[in-house]
């Protein structure tokens, strides 16, 4: 069975360019996002671990670590870097697992069981391992978001995701269609009007099932 929404995510030892990392260790008490890639020194993954990097102050701002994972070794992520940097003009201060053997892929679900890197792979042997996964400090999986091989990621899209998956769980609501931070936010329908008035304050009322507030 694959790994689900509100699963704890394995608690994996993994190797990677900054050393050896156990996950759950490494999250703590913040959120964390893992971003994996199908091969190092490849063109779209390299502008979206550029796009990552650029972005250190906004992860930084949400109490967020990150961590790529790709299936290369070390040494590979440690050169791969230099075209990251000079692509991105930022430094890339986050680990990349070194995923050799495929053990984050399979326990992420992003393989199958028996799925193995033969000899002169290409990109297209562990295609399916471009993922997002978004991890509470609570160590259990928030969001994942799975893309294809040519298709880059949206980063802005993945803030926006974490920025509703902090209020939402922070400040007991759910977000709307296209939310970001400053709009209104629904009141859950498990809470009564009395409730939401005393918590909330005003409120507005589109249908019984759907209210509105600001934060």
């Amino acid at each position: 069975m694959g790994l689900r929404i509100n699963d704890t995510i394995p608690d994996l030892t993994v190797e990677t360019d900054q050393g050896t990392i156990k996950l759950h260790d490494w999250i703590g008490d913040s959120w964390a996002i893992l971003f994996s890639h199908p091969k190092d020194f490849t063109p779209v993954c390299t502008t979206e671990f550029g796009a990552v990097a650029q972005l250190a102050d906004e992860w930084a701002k949400r109490g967020t670590k990150v961590m790529g994972i790709s299936v290369d070794g070390v040494e590979d992520h440690k050169k791969w870097k230099t075209d990251i940097e000079t692509f991105a003009g930022a430094k890339a201060g986050f680990p990349i697992i070194a995923d050799e053997d495929l053990t984050v892929a399979k326990a992420f679900d992003m393989l199958p069981a028996d799925a193995y890197l033969p000899d002169g792979r290409t990109p297209a042997d562990s295609a399916t391992v471009r993922a997002v996964f978004i991890i509470g400090p609570d160590k259990k999986l928030k969001l994942s978001m799975t893309y294809p091989m040519n298709v880059g990621r949206n980063f802005a899209e993945v803030l926006r995701a974490l920025d509703g998956l902090q209020t939402a769980t922070g400040r007991g609501v759910a977000t709307p269609a296209n939310w970001t931070v400053g709009d209104d936010v629904i009141i859950p329908a498990t809470v009564s009007n009395d409730d939401a008035k005393a918590k909330f304050g005003d409120f507005t009322t589109v249908f019984p099932y759907l209210r509105t507030t600001k934060l």
